[in-house]
């Protein structure tokens, strides 16, 4: 599986303590390919959110001792949920996180466009949000102003991935911009069909773009709070998110023509600013 191909999740870097990789790459591996069933291939609705169910047993089944079980997988499936339950048991994690990333997945099969920000923000609270939970979780760091500004962080990058992703979300039928506030400034579902940088489209991202950075700025001490290279990490993470936030700026925030990703300078800017923070 690529790295690249989940951006919100920290794979097996280097940076994280070697004790910790292999339980990351597990839960990993559980959230990719549970999200690769709602959103890859041609399968029917029908099928996906039945294979979705699917890991919903699967993730009962692993925790709970064999004598009990009362679901049988796929031997396909030992592979993600084996070491994903061994994993679970090792580090204590509760299940509420899995059974959120599940739920938002759901979402994404059945549901396409967002009323406001509060409904937008509930969606990220499942499909962003435990992951940095879990990794507090893995790290013994909860406590309840972490979860805060762990969630604030995990939230902002989920919502500038859909700040990038407009044009490609778009191609699957799918507005993560809240019809809300796509009516108060005057942008159509036309607008992003026909990928119109108008003076209204420029002021609705960059309102976006400015409730990001402002989410970044609240999660960031808890990159000096997590010590050593787990701190570093989660100062890269978030500086990571800046530097996209300052290229969809650059860029007047055409990403129908222009998906700001982050090449060698990018993370050697990176580098040097997770240092100073």
């Amino acid at each position: 599986m690529s790295a690249n191909h989940y951006e919100n999740f920290p794979v097996a870097s280097f940076l994280l303590p070697r004790r910790l990789r292999q339980a990351v790459l597990n839960i990993y591996r559980f959230a990719r390919s549970a999200d690769d069933i709602a959103d890859e291939g041609d399968a029917s609705n029908a099928e996906r959110l039945q294979a979705l169910q699917t890991y919903r047993d699967g993730l009962n089944a692993c925790v709970t001792p064999p004598p009990e079980r009362t679901v049988t997988l796929h031997p396909t499936l030992d592979a993600i949920f084996i070491p994903l339950g061994q994993t679970i048991v090792e580090h204590q994690l509760p299940l509420q996180p899995f059974e959120d990333l599940l739920s938002a997945f759901e979402q994404d099969i059945v549901q396409k466009r967002y009323v406001d920000q509060a409904a937008l923000d509930h969606y990220c609270a499942r499909s962003a949000n435990p992951v940095g939970r879990l990794m507090l979780h893995l790290y013994g760091a909860i406590a309840q102003d972490t979860l805060d500004q762990s969630d604030a962080i995990c939230t902002a990058l989920q919502r500038l991935n859909f700040l990038q992703d407009v044009a490609i979300d778009w191609q699957k039928n799918r507005i993560y911009l809240p019809q809300q506030e796509l009516s108060r400034f005057g942008v159509t579902e036309e607008t992003i069909a026909n990928g119109q940088t108008s003076a209204a489209w420029k002021a609705l991202m960059q309102e976006q773009v400015t409730a990001c950075r402002a989410l970044l700025h609240f999660g960031q001490p808890l990159g000096r709070r997590l010590p050593g290279r787990i701190g570093l990490e989660l100062r890269l993470i978030v500086q990571g998110g800046l530097r996209i936030l300052e290229k969809l700026e650059h860029v007047e925030f055409d990403v129908f023509r222009h998906r700001p990703t982050l090449g060698a300078y990018d993370w050697a800017l990176m580098l040097t600013r997770a240092l100073r923070t």
